[in-house]
């Protein structure tokens, strides 16, 4: 691109141009290879693959515009390490600014294309993609355009607090124990904002996320049984006792996100039905239901800022 503004023809002789102090001389150097050093970092990141500083999933009321394409993920879960892909198959990659290290997994879009629109959940992050555009499953994208495409242009928006059937899931992660706690909360709808996890003694500890999905404690909380805190990006915030160290399995709960009032979705009109959530392999089973300890609504449907 053409720098902004010619510079403008030089009508003073060259003897009579003022010339610039030594002092001067040494700034300008100095603002130059700092302007050349940010640059060049910029480009390092970008090349590098780094997550933008104002990455964020997609959230509130917020339409995007983009290209999607398609893969087939078969029987993974993706980045966000779900036991399985969603039993409807309709499940979506985004890009690394979006996917925000693990911030969108298990949140919803509905995405419009040619065809339509489809209802679809965060369960992987696509290494390839550009900030908007997306990797649909090819289930969802013969919903919304012709698979011969191979590629098509689409909007999307999250879906704000999404029906689910049932409440919170809970996976310990293999290799957790008493001396390291690290959890992985599904079900929940919204992109999740915190977890908060404590034992039988002492006051809730942060839980720190991961890009894998998982929530750690560092340290451990002791043997268990734990009460988890669960807050989404909208402020809603539920609780559920009873979940057990017991790795690898799926511990269902009453516990709900969802809005002690209805809510409508912001999602299109006559969505199609929205996936159920990730159902555990045949080598996984499904721990005792946890029991719901509070339910709070907090903030309002704000979009977060970066």
């Amino acid at each position: 691109m053409t720098a902004p503004g010619a510079a403008p023809d030089n009508d003073t002789p060259a003897s009579s141009t003022p010339r610039l102090s030594r002092r001067a001389r040494h700034w300008l150097a100095g603002a130059g290879v700092t302007a050349l050093a940010a640059v060049l970092g910029i480009t390092l990141a970008v090349r590098g693959g780094a997550t933008p500083a104002c990455a964020a999933p997609p959230s509130g009321n917020a339409v995007h515009k983009g290209k999607a394409s398609f893969y087939d993920a078969g029987r993974s879960g993706g980045n966000c390490s779900f036991p399985g892909p969603p039993a409807d198959r309709l499940y979506v990659a985004l890009g690394s600014s979006q996917y925000s290290k693990g911030a969108a997994c298990g949140s919803y879009l509905d995405a419009t294309g040619p065809k339509g629109t489809v209802r679809v959940m965060v369960m992987d992050q696509c290494g390839g993609c550009e900030p908007t555009k997306i990797d649909l499953s090819t289930e969802a994208f013969t919903r919304i355009a012709d698979r011969s495409q191979g590629i098509a242009s689409v909007t999307y928006r999250a879906v704000v607090n999404p029906p689910l059937d049932g409440g919170l899931t809970f996976r310990v992660k293999g290799g957790a124990s008493q001396y390291w706690f690290a959890v992985q909360v599904g079900n929940h709808g919204n992109p999740l904002r915190s977890i908060e996890a404590k034992g039988t003694s002492g006051g809730f500890r942060k839980a720190a996320r991961q890009s894998d999905n998982y929530w750690t404690v560092e340290g451990g909380l002791g043997p268990g049984p734990y009460s988890i805190r669960v807050t989404d990006v909208y402020g809603r915030q539920a609780t559920a006792a009873g979940i057990r160290m017991v790795t690898k399995q799926v511990q269902r709960s009453t516990a709900t996100l969802a809005s002690t009032s209805p809510t409508p979705s912001n999602s299109p009109a006559d969505p199609p039905t929205p996936g159920a959530a990730p159902s555990p392999t045949s080598t996984e089973s499904v721990a005792p239901t946890a029991t719901v300890e509070a339910l709070a609504g907090a903030a309002g449907l704000d979009a977060p800022r970066c």
